[in-house]
């Protein structure tokens, strides 16, 4: 057995340390074979669903009560919200929120103690049309703001043919699904209001009337779409929201689309005691989750993919497939699999389904990322039975027929990276607005390929990722991770994949790579990265190291080295003196905007990293 010539690691407490994690995450498996942790995000799900229960006159004043005090858990020392506990200044759009949010508790007036400051950074750091796209356009459907003045009609967006130069299906899944409610409501300046809306209009400076809807009015004057398409079919858009609707009642299996969904409803007619609004209400009811001690709605519950994550995280570490609760999680992914033809057929109509999604629930909108999870736990299975190699033969047919024309892979669709509306003159319209091929995602994938499907590195697809990959590193050797914090998540994906396929470590590029996560380790041996790095498109250091981004970072290094070094020592070391569950969000959604903290990741990736460690150095 070799052992370092660096620092001696007693593999017999490593080997301790892998037996005690797979023990606690057994031990959180459910019933029904899945595990099913808190997908934790910032304050604007609770403050919405606040706000919306308020004007529906739901009648639950504890789960208003609730509510209330999760918003409030989430307020800073100085009276502020932030979407990641170091934001500096904190975020404006996020204390719109829940100031918004907790007038509409009327547990708390505007000169309350606990609102004045929050009141006071509003005014101070120009008012409402300073908030972002999502939290303007919310406050509109409210009647707390004024829909702008568009210089043509949005909705033809859903009434172009998909042989237009530019359709609803050039723009990203996630944002379709935003838009489709809001168009109901913007061409007639619909708004829904009742007897606990505040008035905001102190938070109003004068003369915003008419320029304060300004990305708006960008998008659609910059899609300069000709005047023979503006012919209003609200229809098209009743029909795209009714068709999205999953068995649950949400739309896409979204908090906030579901709870945009619901105002659009409202706008165009319907009662509140529609059956489609009444099985909305339910799928957010359900979607609910206790986060330290609070209640608080997830946006997207991560169900299925943390239970891929974990299966395949347990395999690694040596769970035998012979345990009844490996068979009982794998049979759960089996039956996630998706067979309808979702909106990801616009862009490749030849392949089948096979894909699976995020959340239980999901039956029409599956993303690459799980997929490739679920497929490292069902490719165990596929030689011993046929329901297994028939879910593999789909999913895997599924995911290589997404590959991008570049070479790399997308979160959702394919070929959806227009850069016409990339380049709209909106904030993060790049990261909202389209889908494209990303490091993070790619990486994986070809993680994947290469070290499940043993693809051969001459493979069409394998060639295509990794000369994707290549081209898409930063200047300082690492890559951007879209759906992480960030640039070591990136880099760790990108490492993985491309020696999965078998590029040489002595490659200048994986050289520099490694160099570089050398340079950002901090002292005590771990890794940690703020969540300033996504909006500055720049790595920012953490002031603390992180168990998920020291385990990717760790197991980004034990790909490269043949032989650990100290700096990997140390990370192991780390790693195995900090069992203590970290706070911070790691997980991405929108620049600036959305970030998630994953309850699941501090069993997760610390375990992978230290296991594949201790295979690579210490097993026989």
């Amino acid at each position: 057995m070799w052992k370092s010539a660096v620092m001696v690691m007693d593999f017999r407490k490593l080997e301790n340390e892998i037996y005690r994690r797979c023990n606690d995450l057994l031990s959180l498996q459910k019933p029904d074979g899945t595990w099913r942790f808190c997908f934790e995000n910032s304050v604007i799900t609770d403050a919405y669903m606040l706000i919306l229960l308020r004007t529906i006159e739901y009648r639950n004043e504890k789960l208003i009560r609730e509510i209330t005090e999760r918003i409030l858990s989430q307020q800073s020392p100085d009276g502020l919200w932030r979407v990641y506990p170091d934001e500096e200044p904190a975020n404006l759009s996020a204390t719109i929120q829940a100031y918004t949010a907790l007038l509409y508790s009327q547990q708390y007036c505007a000169n309350n103690d606990k609102l004045i400051a929050a009141k006071d950074f509003i005014k101070v750091n120009g008012g409402l049309k300073k908030a972002d796209l999502l939290t303007k356009v919310f406050l509109a459907m409210n009647g707390l703001y004024e829909w702008p003045d568009l210089p043509l009609d949005p909705a033809i967006l859903f009434s172009l043919p998909l042989t237009s130069p530019i359709n609803r299906y050039d723009i990203s899944s996630y944002a379709r699904a935003h838009f489709a409610p809001v168009l109901l409501m913007v061409e007639e300046k619909k708004k829904v209001r009742s007897k606990f809306t505040p008035d905001l209009s102190d938070l109003i400076e004068e003369g915003d009337e008419g320029a304060h809807m300004q990305d708006w009015v960008n998008l659609f004057s910059v899609l300069n779409i000709r005047d023979s398409y503006l012919q209003l079919k609200k229809e098209n858009i009743l029909s795209y929201i009714q068709n999205h609707i999953e068995p649950d009642g949400t739309l896409l299996s979204y908090s906030l689309t579901t709870i945009f969904m619901i105002y659009g409803l409202l706008s165009s007619g319907f009662k509140r005691s529609s059956k489609v609004i009444q099985n909305a209400l339910t799928g957010l009811l359900n979607m609910f989750c206790e986060a330290d001690g609070n209640l608080h709605l997830q946006n997207s519950p991560s169900t299925t993919w943390d239970t891929s994550l974990i299966l395949y995280t347990l395999l690694e570490a040596g769970v035998p497939m012979t345990d009844t609760r490996v068979i009982k999680g794998s049979q759960f992914l089996l039956s996630q699999q998706q067979t309808k033809y979702g909106d990801w057929t616009v862009h490749n109509p030849d392949a089948a389904p096979g894909g699976w999604g995020f959340s239980v629930g999901n039956t029409q909108h599956p993303d690459i990322d799980d997929t490739q999870a679920a497929l490292r736990t069902i490719t165990r299975f596929q030689p011993t039975h046929s329901l297994y190699q028939s879910s593999y033969d789909r999913g895997l047919a599924w995911l290589l027929s997404m590959q991008n024309d570049d070479g790399g892979w997308a979160a959702f669709e394919k070929n959806t990276n227009r850069y016409l509306i990339g380049s709209l003159p909106i904030k993060h319209a790049k990261d909202a607005l389209i889908d494209p091929s990303t490091p993070d995602i790619t990486g994986r994938t070809l993680e994947f390929l290469g070290k499940f499907q043993r693809l051969n590195p001459d493979h069409a697809s394998i060639k295509k990722g990794v000369n994707w990959l290549f081209a898409s590193q930063e200047q300082d050797g690492s890559w951007y991770g879209r759906w992480g914090v960030c640039y070591v998540y990136g880099t760790w994906a990108a490492v993985t994949g491309l020696m999965a396929c078998g590029v040489n470590s002595e490659t200048k590029k994986i050289q520099k790579a490694k160099q570089w996560l050398f340079n950002v380790q901090n002292e005590d041996g771990g890794w940690g990265e703020s969540c300033a790095s996504d909006n500055q498109r720049k790595y920012v250091k953490l002031n603390a190291s992180t168990p998920s981004q020291t385990a990717w970072a760790l197991n980004a290094l034990t790909a490269i080295h043949r032989q650990p070094t100290l700096e990997m020592e140390k990370a192991v070391s780390w790693l195995m003196t900090h069992r203590e569950q970290e706070n911070y969000p790691i997980g991405a959604g929108l620049p600036g905007a959305f970030y998630i903290h994953y309850h699941s990741y501090d069993y997760i990736w610390p375990l992978l990293a230290l296991t594949h460690y201790y295979k690579k150095y210490y097993s026989v």
